[in-house]
């Protein structure tokens, strides 16, 4: 059988790399589980949601 193709996931390029600096402000090294759980905790909901996509894109190359 041949494996399935997977969607691409399409990120705009102006904002790759937004979450990353989101951490770095708040005094993190980048994207940590730490940072992530407080950006999921933020009132904005842009954040909310990049730190949601943060935590489940953690989880796709795992074997």
């Amino acid at each position: 059988m041949a494996k399935e193709k997977k969607p691409e996931i399409n990120i705009k390029p102006s904002k790759q790399g937004s979450f990353t600096e989101y951490c770095r402000r708040k005094g993190y090294d980048g994207v940590t589980s730490a940072c992530i759980a407080q950006g999921k905790k933020s009132k904005n909901p842009a954040t909310r949601k990049k730190a949601t996509f943060a935590g489940n894109a953690r989880l796709w190359n795992r074997g």
